[in-house]
């Protein structure tokens, strides 16, 4: 039997008798929340049955961690909550690794788990786990309904929290909870207002900026969550600042801008790199500033040295946590921009004598970043041009990444959500990827897990129907996510996915060449037709093995999104050309002394 979705959408008021399941569908309603996902459950069964007429829809998903994803993708989309649900025990243990995703990217995600009736735990009955631990490293709040009459009470603080915590909050709630009798009142949402920041640290900070004689933005992902675009590039204008933007972080700036300047990180521009080597003043602008987002890259170490930093951050313990900083402003980005804005306003700065020479020096080096893309057609290691003659002997289908990737960015549509895996090609990508608006960029972020790309963006199409949504996988973390697609198709749910089909783990192979002498162990993937598994599952497929239909291919996969509601999986078939190592921090050539082994250096 079918649900229908009804338009009931305006919580009880007062203190009324309710079931439990009651009392926590209502507060859900009083969230705003319209749409759940996961996988059905007998442990919550008494308040799924009342989701439709509340106005909730659950889409039911394939897996478990695909449907955490898929609330991440939602909640940094909408700016609202993503929730989750699932089976007591398996189901709930199956969503561990999404979550953590969700924390590394500050999403506002709630993930109800039910669990084992209370009667029944610590016997080892079926299903049966202790789910508070699993989640502990990876949220910001644990609610623990302790009493059904605090159903109500608990479920509010969950999503309180998410929001004013910037990060996944867990709702544990036995199962027997759902069930009874209760007399409660549903609270109302609790939004807690940042400030701009002490006035000392302000000034200090306004006085700094205004002695730089070459300032530098780094934009942060609290520049996105904070919706403090705006405010970030009146105060770049006024500084004549070139801004770059944090690891993974490409949407925090429009990439339309002549101040912007691309990301640092992994992969990242070398013209923000050379940029920020410049500053004598960063403003890291809610940005933590990660280790693995400011590592030395493309031979520049270019972390500026004796540069002063300012660090904007609305969780003041990320304050000088990884980078030594100047002053340390515990703030909203959005309002902590405008302050200092209205600081810097009327006074004469150190820069200004500059600007025009400095705005001549960021058009030099995007362009000289730019020409320098455009003629890295391939891979330059030794490994990667053995690729390139095996291609040769193979007909000539397989494509080289760089241009393949150079060819995408071109044909990208306006407006476009963009989601990418892990792994060699993927963080390739993230010199290519340009945006205009934020919420626009969706990556695993320093967590780095496989599988993330096509649920990711299959939430952020619910949130946002109307922007085009678009997934960049590799085909062995397309394995671990794949099944989705037919998320896509039973649910109406359609968006677009580029498999990067190069037959390896590409990211670990790519160190076996560099630190284990080409030793390759478990790197090889002998695959199937993506495009044609697509086609299986009731998707589109299109298979691109000629440069020139590369962008062609994109745009008619958009097309087929955008006007017939249909999923279409792009499969490209790829060199086995590789960037530059993905852990080049954390490894170094091996030493051995057992005899056996010396031969294995």
């Amino acid at each position: 039997m079918s649900q229908n979705r009804t338009a009931a959408r305006t919580p009880v008021t007062g203190v009324q008798k309710m079931t439990p399941s009651e009392a926590f569908v209502e507060t859900l309603v009083a969230n705003g929340v319209t749409d759940m996902f996961g996988i059905m459950g007998s442990a919550f069964m008494d308040a799924m049955d009342i989701f439709a007429p509340a106005g909730i829809r659950l889409i039911p998903v394939v897996h478990e961690q695909g449907a955490g994803h898929m609330a991440d993708g939602y909640a940094r989309v909408s700016g609202r909550h993503g929730v989750v649900i699932g089976q007591n025990g398996p189901g709930i243990s199956n969503c561990v690794t999404a979550i953590a995703a969700a924390y590394w990217a500050h999403s506002p995600v709630v993930i109800v788990t039910p669990e084992t009736g209370t009667m029944g735990m610590g016997l080892g009955g079926f299903q049966e786990a202790n789910q508070l631990p699993m989640f502990q490293e990876f949220t910001r709040y644990q609610g623990h309904v302790n009493n059904p009459r605090r159903m109500a009470e608990y479920t509010a603080r969950c999503f309180d929290r998410a929001v004013s915590e910037m990060g996944p909050t867990q709702l544990n709630i036995p199962r027997d909870y759902f069930y009874g009798t209760i007399e409660c009142e549903i609270p109302k949402p609790m939004r807690v207002e940042r400030g701009a920041g002490g006035e000392n640290s302000l000034n200090a900070a306004a006085e700094l900026l205004a002695s730089a004689k070459f300032p530098v933005i780094l934009a942060g992902g609290g520049v996105v969550m904070g919706d403090a675009v705006e405010e970030c590039k009146v105060l770049a204008e006024r500084l004549g600042a070139p801004v770059v933007t944090g690891y993974l972080r490409n949407d925090a700036f429009p990439a339309n801008h002549p101040l912007w300047a691309g990301p640092l990180g992994y992969q990242g521009s070398k013209a923000a790199m050379k940029l920020i080597a410049k500053a004598d003043v960063v403003l890291a602008l809610g940005s933590r500033m990660g280790p693995f987002g400011t590592l030395p890259q493309h031979g520049l170490d270019y972390w500026p040295k004796n540069a002063k930093i300012i660090q904007v951050e609305a969780d003041h313990t990320n304050l000088g946590l990884v980078k030594k900083i100047t002053v340390g402003i515990h703030a909203d980005a959005k309002a902590a921009a405008k302050a200092l804005a209205a600081r810097l306003q009327g006074k004469q700065l150190a820069c200004d004598a500059t600007k025009a020479e400095r705005a001549k020096d960021i058009a030099a080096e995007k362009a000289a970043w730019e020409k320098e893309l455009d003629e890295w057609t391939h891979e330059r290691d030794p490994f990667s041009l053995d690729m390139i003659e095996e291609a040769k002997h193979e007909e000539g289908r397989w494509l080289h990444p760089r241009q393949v990737l150079r060819e995408l960015e071109k044909a990208m549509p306006a407006h476009a959500m963009v989601s990418t895996d892990i792994g060699n090609i993927n963080s390739v990508a993230n010199s290519y990827l340009r945006f205009n608006e934020p919420r626009s960029f969706l990556a695993p972020m320093s967590f780095g897990n496989c599988g993330y790309a096509l649920p990711t963006v299959i939430g952020a199409k619910v949130a946002a129907p109307e922007r085009p949504a678009i997934a960049y996988a590799g085909d062995g973390a397309w394995g671990m996510s794949m099944m989705e697609t037919m998320t896509c198709v039973r649910h109406n749910i359609p968006v677009t996915a580029v498999v990067f089909h190069n037959r390896q783990w590409g990211a670990e192979k790519k160190n076996q060449v560099d630190f284990y002498n080409r030793r390759f162990v478990a790197g090889e993937l002998d695959n199937q037709s993506f495009a044609g598994i697509a086609k299986a599952m009731g998707a589109e497929g299109i298979v691109v093995d000629k440069l020139e239909n590369v962008g062609s291919a994109l745009k008619k996969a958009v097309d087929m999104q955008m006007n017939q509601g249909k999923t279409c999986i792009v499969e490209i078939m790829c060199t086995r050309e590789l960037g530059d190592p993905f852990r080049r921090d954390a490894l170094s050539k091996p030493v051995r002394f057992l005899e056996k082994y010396k031969d294995y250096v």
